[in-house]
């Protein structure tokens, strides 16, 4: 729990009560390694802070190929914020790489710190819009080669090399896992 209200911190001025009431509002989530956070075909019901460990946004495209289109880890928040806002059924899966511990807030709790708090729209706007760029964020420009892209992907992302399924990079990558154990065989 400290890790998210340091997180929110960062974002605004808030008092002891109103840290408390965040805190009474929130509850501690475990997902196990590929368990999903929210599900494509359902509407979102929460948002999520990664205390630990690592989710994937994945969605599946025109034949019905998986795609993980974004990684998030620690110090995140994690939602698919458009569907939740508007209460509308996703078309992405957010999917546990790693076993998971998470801070959750349901949407009454997290439209209610809105109506109780002065200035949490505020820090809840800079926290979302931050987990869309996040999530929006390009992957590998395809045009490079697959060895550039996974270059930039250990340069980008450090610390998920050996933490996420290189079936999930791949998939990220957009390569086969064959091709992506050839690259990592020849950049040794």
């Amino acid at each position: 729990m400290k890790e998210l209200i340091e997180y929110i911190l960062q974002f605004g001025t808030l008092n002891k009560q109103q840290i408390d009431l965040i805190i009474s509002k929130s509850k501690e989530l475990t997902l196990q390694k590929d368990d999903y956070f929210s599900e494509a075909g359902k509407v979102p019901k929460q948002v999520g802070f990664v205390v630990k460990g690592v989710v994937r946004g994945c969605y599946y495209n025109n034949k019905g190929e998986e795609v993980t289109r974004c990684f998030i880890s620690e110090n995140s928040l994690m939602v698919d914020y458009v569907n939740f806002e508007a209460d509308t059924v996703s078309s992405e899966y957010l999917q546990a790489c790693t076993d998971c511990k998470l801070v959750v807030f349901s949407k009454q709790n997290w439209e209610e710190l809105s109506q109780i708090i002065v200035g949490w729209d505020h820090i809840k706007n800079k926290m979302v819009q931050i987990c869309m760029y996040e999530k929006s964020r390009k992957g590998p420009v395809i045009s490079q080669d697959a060895t550039t892209r996974y270059l930039e992907f250990m340069e980008n992302y450090p610390s998920l090399i050996n933490r996420v399924p290189l079936i999930h990079i791949a998939s990220y990558l957009g390569v086969t896992q064959q091709s992506l154990s050839r690259i990592r065989k020849n950049i040794r």
